[in-house]
């Protein structure tokens, strides 16, 4: 239960056992001190009043701070309300100075820790209570001096304990605002890394699937073709060894990814290496029918990055899950928009696919043209057997 229901700010933490116990002697050593200046010299009813009421003060602070059995919240750390004793206090305050010390204290916590409006209304019962003892106890100083320290007395608690209290809210604020800075830069860090992976997973499979895949075309024409004549053998021997010079040097851009900055990579692909991925299949023996209408140099480096890939991605879909067939591809540029076309006939009669693919290659495809608001569409062609890839770039204004 809150015992705080019309704070503007929520309760602060009981101090710790120690701390509460020093308070406590404090207070009882104050109200000490205030009782042997106040006694008279000899014993009477007023001495026997006083030492009462210096009893009942010091047994009534812990009440500042201690809670309730049952209202300290979940932690049981919330504070206990000082409002009740301290008016309890400013009463008492009426009948002996003993109580002052406490009283004191008591309008300095409300301040503190309640509402300004509510640490005012105690301020006043505590000033009406020292002003009630100074018309029935002799004070060393003129009623009106008297009533006039004891109101700049309580309005200087009041003032001190606000200025306390709005110093606690804000080094709250502070430590609550480092605290959520301190998520938002885990978030940020995580989701930051998330980026990088989809990254290096894209890195990998538009330049590594690729060779590979092409490098296994000609690894497979050769395991099934091997009365081939030697200059045959040797042209596709060499273009092994291509191969898996450029797979190596790919690689070593996809493990730049890790180290540098996405600036730091190669250049873009341009329009020259999209008639090395043409002639490169061709020489893989893939019958492939190019294209290009267009000047695709007009274009900015992203949309021909983007185009690259788009070819890359259907000429690798098409060695792994239509071998032998017939590929056509068409890049056609109009203005603000660059259209890739790649579709097979499906696997030629005798041949079966070679590689499973997993997908990521046209998720990776959509989200380069995602970037460039551009749109991805794949499926069966219009006779069902063979396989289209369409992919719109746009760009400029």
């Amino acid at each position: 239960m809150n015992s705080y229901p019309n704070d503007e700010c929520s309760p602060p933490r009981a101090p710790s056992r120690g701390v509460l116990t020093g308070a406590v002697l404090a207070v009882g050593a104050l109200t000490a001190l205030m009782l042997w200046g106040a006694l008279p010299g000899e014993p009477g009813p007023r001495v026997a009043l006083d030492v009462l009421v210096g009893l009942v003060a010091v047994a009534l602070s812990p009440l500042l701070w201690w809670a309730p059995r049952g209202r300290r919240g979940d932690a049981g750390a919330a504070l206990g309300d000082p409002v009740v004793p301290a008016l309890a206090l400013a009463a008492l305050a009426a009948l002996s100075p003993a109580a002052t010390p406490a009283s004191t204290v008591a309008t300095l916590e409300v301040a503190r820790r309640r509402p300004l409006r509510v640490a005012v209304l105690v301020a006043a019962a505590g000033f009406a209570g020292h002003a009630v003892q100074a018309l029935w106890r002799p004070t060393g100083l003129p009623l009106g001096w008297w009533l006039l320290c004891d109101a700049a007395v309580h309005a200087a608690l009041v003032g001190w304990g606000a200025f306390a209290q709005a110093r606690a809210q804000v080094v709250a604020d502070l430590r609550e605002r480092a605290r959520r800075a301190e998520r938002e830069q885990e978030l940020r860090v995580r989701e930051a890394r998330a980026a990088e992976r989809t990254r290096i997973a894209r890195e990998m499979h538009d330049t590594l699937a690729h060779r590979l895949s092409l490098l296994a075309t000609v690894a497979g024409a050769l395991e099934f073709r091997p009365d081939s004549p030697p200059e045959e053998v040797a042209r596709a021997a060499g273009l092994v060894r291509e191969g898996v010079s450029a797979a190596l040097e790919e690689l070593r851009d996809v493990v730049g990814v890790l180290r540098a900055e996405p600036d730091a990579l190669r250049p873009a692909p341009g329009p020259a290496d999209v008639a090395r991925l043409v002639d490169e299949s061709r020489l893989a023996g893939v019958d492939v029918d190019w294209e290009l209408d267009g000047d695709l140099t007009t274009v900015p480096a992203t949309v021909q990055a983007a185009t690259f890939r788009a070819v890359q991605e259907g000429l690798t879909n098409a060695r792994r899950h239509a071998p032998g067939s017939a590929v056509r591809v068409a890049v056609v540029v109009v203005p603000g928009e660059v259209r890739v076309d790649v579709s097979d006939d499906g696997p030629a009669p005798g041949h079966l696919p070679s590689l499973q693919g997993t997908g990521t290659g046209l998720v990776g495809l959509r989200e380069r043209a995602g970037l460039l608001r551009g749109e991805v569409l794949a499926g069966p062609t219009s006779e069902g057997a063979g396989f289209r890839l369409t992919v719109s770039l746009p760009w400029g204004s």
